[in-house]
């Protein structure tokens, strides 16, 4: 099991706690609904896990975060294509 501190990832989010979790669990929630890994990792590695080592290594990037939506309802409401928060980073 790796371990990556959340104080190595808050610069990521533009030192904000509440962003940096929002992004870990969108980008999750897109992993968990099947869309393909940025980086090389084990089948075996949990979906929070994998997120976080993606965020580490600036492969995900957080894009005008919306409070008070769910991913979920976004995608149902026809307002967002998968998720549009957060983005990959090519």
């Amino acid at each position: 099991m790796s371990y990556i501190p959340l104080e190595n990832l808050i610069d990521k989010s533009n030192g904000s706690m509440y962003k940096l979790v929002m992004m870990i669990s969108r980008r999750a929630l897109e992993l968990a609904e099947g869309a393909p890994k940025l980086i090389e990792a084990p089948q075996d590695i949990k979906v929070t896990t994998l997120a976080m080592i993606e965020i580490s290594e600036s492969k995900v990037s957080l894009k005008n975060l919306k409070a008070g939506k769910s991913p979920k309802r976004e995608k149902e409401e026809g307002q967002g294509g998968r998720l549009g928060e957060v983005n990959a980073v090519e």
